[in-house]
């Protein structure tokens, strides 16, 4: 038997954290990983606390015909990266960050502030202005491929 390595490990987690996502449109999962192979936070996409999930009163965005990857001001959901930054608060600094998703370009300047120093993404996204901007800061993102085993760096 084969064990998975540190980065199919956490993605697969990253995986199960997107289940509770209550978004339509797609389910983000994140999960924010010490030096030590520690789970620091977890986080998921959806609306704030206390707001009508999209899955009981449907999808502004699909409502207004807006294109994956775009809209991020008129969508009311919370990014599962940006649920799993809040979690950690500083305690994300000098950690690994794993998504099921490449980030967008508003993620990825809150990973950089954050002191995420790599991310690891085990799928794709549209918006990809986000890896300019963690390759720009000097953040190291790896792409697992959940089809093949093996970690490939983006940049």
């Amino acid at each position: 038997m084969e064990r998975p390595s540190w980065d199919e490990y956490f993605s697969k987690i990253a995986l199960d954290v997107a289940e509770r996502s209550t978004c339509m449109r797609h389910k983000f999962g994140a999960v924010i990983v010490s030096e030590k192979h520690e789970i620091v936070a977890t986080g998921y996409n959806g609306v704030v606390r206390g707001a009508p999930h999209c899955s009981e009163k449907g999808c502004i965005k699909n409502r207004l015909g807006i294109q994956s990857g775009t809209g991020h001001e008129i969508c009311p959901a919370v990014h599962a990266e940006q649920n799993a930054l809040i979690q950690a608060g500083r305690n994300s600094s000098n950690c690994t960050l794993y998504v099921n998703a490449f980030p967008c370009k508003i993620c990825a300047r809150l990973i950089v502030n954050s002191g995420i120093n790599r991310v690891v993404a085990s799928g794709e996204y549209t918006d990809r202005e986000g890896l300019e901007i963690l390759g720009a800061a000097g953040v190291i993102v790896s792409h697992l491929s959940p089809v093949e085993k093996g970690v490939t760096d983006v940049q």
